[in-house]
């Protein structure tokens, strides 16, 4: 019997979850879509200027600030998320394990808005970055860097020991076991906690309003300040003029997180399969 009801609640609770999602994809594409036929999708996606007081929409330079500011933080947050979680795995002594644990575990839970003010803190005024693409790389990969030191480790932990053992019967040492055996066992739980990391930091805005800047132009260098989509949409949901091609620039984003969760989900399985 109770058997009978957790199943209930269990699909009740799937149900849910899928109805939320379907709703919030049906209600920015019924208001997204319209708005982005009216503009032109050639002009929308590939416009390099936005002047809306000329008609003019273009958001293909918030479309190249996100992938950088994307690819950068991620450059620079894997490696040393890696290389972090490796040491707690293996390496890091039980006394100080017990200090880092809490202290990663409230990274992962201080709010965005805090990372954009230590990153304009430091990063903007002290180092004297100003408000750039490299402010605002460095400060996401600061962001993500607990997910990816979390799920790094669990799958570091989740390999079995039959593999360490058995290279160490082989004469292997500890360094070569792990980044020749054990790392590449764990490669698909490492790319699980990427794939969050890349999902929270395409919804980024806080952070980067504070580090990159709001400047709705193409970057010329990584000290370019630069606007990314989902600042671009919050600039134009607040100031309340062009609701519409907020709209517009959401379907957009919701169209790249898809792409990239599908292309992810590919990866991971031909990383299993090999």
């Amino acid at each position: 019997m109770k058997e009978g009801v957790m199943k209930v609640v269990f699909l009740l609770a799937a149900c849910m979850s899928i109805l939320a999602v379907a709703l919030i994809c049906i209600f920015l594409f019924a208001n997204g879509v319209p708005a982005i036929h009216k503009i032109g999708i050639t002009e929308f996606l590939f416009g390099q200027t936005w002047k809306p007081s000329n008609n003019i929409y273009g958001i293909f330079p918030m479309i190249i600030g996100s992938i950088y500011v994307t690819a950068g933080a991620i450059i620079i947050g894997v490696p040393m998320g890696i290389l972090c979680a490796i040491f707690l795995a293996r390496f890091c002594p039980d006394k100080l394990y017990k200090i880092v644990k809490p202290a990663v575990s409230l990274l992962a839970g201080i709010p965005s808005i805090v990372y954009g003010l230590f990153g304009m803190l430091f990063f903007v005024t002290t180092l004297r970055w100003g408000y750039s693409m490299l402010a605002g790389a460095f400060t996401l990969a600061i962001m993500v860097l607990p997910v990816i030191m979390r799920t790094t480790e669990e799958a570091l932990l989740a390999v079995p020991d039959t593999y360490r053992e058995a290279s160490f019967g082989l004469g292997a040492g500890k360094l070569r076991t792990i980044f020749v055996v054990i790392l590449p066992s764990a490669v698909p739980g490492i790319f699980s906690g990427v794939i969050l990391s890349i999902g929270r930091i395409v919804g980024e805005t806080a952070a980067l309003m504070y580090t990159a800047g709001t400047v709705a132009e193409l970057p010329d260098s990584v000290m370019s300040s630069t606007r990314t989509l989902s600042v671009h949409m919050y600039s134009l949901a607040s100031e309340g003029l062009y609701v519409n091609q907020a709209y517009a620039t959401a379907v957009v984003l919701l169209v790249i997180v898809l792409v990239i969760n599908w292309l992810s989900g590919r990866i991971a399985r031909k990383i299993k399969k090999g």
